[in-house]
């Protein structure tokens, strides 16, 4: 179910789309599929991704209006590096601590869901993340290197390797050795 149709049924008025809150809204889906993929976890992804909307919208002043998508993106980046050093310092948690935590569901085949999560994991910060902008979400080289804060030859190299190391692995993984085509 849409969240256009969530809010209407609750009876709280959709922001148009030509407005800072309606074009934040139709980022939505992308933010929180890039908060996910940087977090590695449906629940990180959705603490991320509230607190990037939070952040974006309190600091909205600080919007120049050129390139909305792009900043939406470096403030998530630079809060999930930001968390990152803070949960560094944080130490381990208890496993008293997360005794009620509800175990996931299991997903539709396993295996080939294992394989690729793996292959994902694999890779570090920094190469997901252009995968992921560039390959899920449609960004081109030049808005992942202004998101990112790097020069767009570092974006064209990451990805190249990503893509590299996700195939290596998932060719090591594979069972069944397949032939190629003649």
């Amino acid at each position: 179910m849409s969240p256009n149709l969530d809010a209407k049924r609750a009876g709280v008025k959709t922001p148009p789309p030509e407005t800072f809150e309606g074009q934040i809204l139709a980022l939505l889906p992308s933010l929180r599929r890039y908060s996910r993929s940087l977090t590695r976890s449906d629940a990180d992804g959705e603490d991320l991704l509230q607190d990037c909307v939070e952040k974006v919208l309190t600091r909205r002043g600080q919007w120049r209006g050129l390139n909305l998508r792009g900043w939406v993106l470096t403030i998530m980046t630079n809060l999930y590096r930001n968390g990152r050093r803070g949960k560094a310092r944080d130490g381990l948690v208890e496993l008293d601590a997360a005794q009620d935590v509800a175990a996931p569901e299991p997903p539709a085949d396993p295996l080939e869901r294992a394989r690729l999560d793996d292959a994902l994991n694999s890779l570090s910060e920094e190469h997901r993340a252009v995968l992921m902008l560039v390959v899920i979400e449609g960004y081109s080289y030049s808005e992942v290197a202004a998101a990112l804060e790097i020069p767009i030859g570092t974006v064209m190299s990451r990805l190249s390797r990503a893509r590299q190391r996700i195939a290596e692995r998932l060719k090591a993984d594979n069972v069944i050795t397949l032939r190629r085509p003649k």
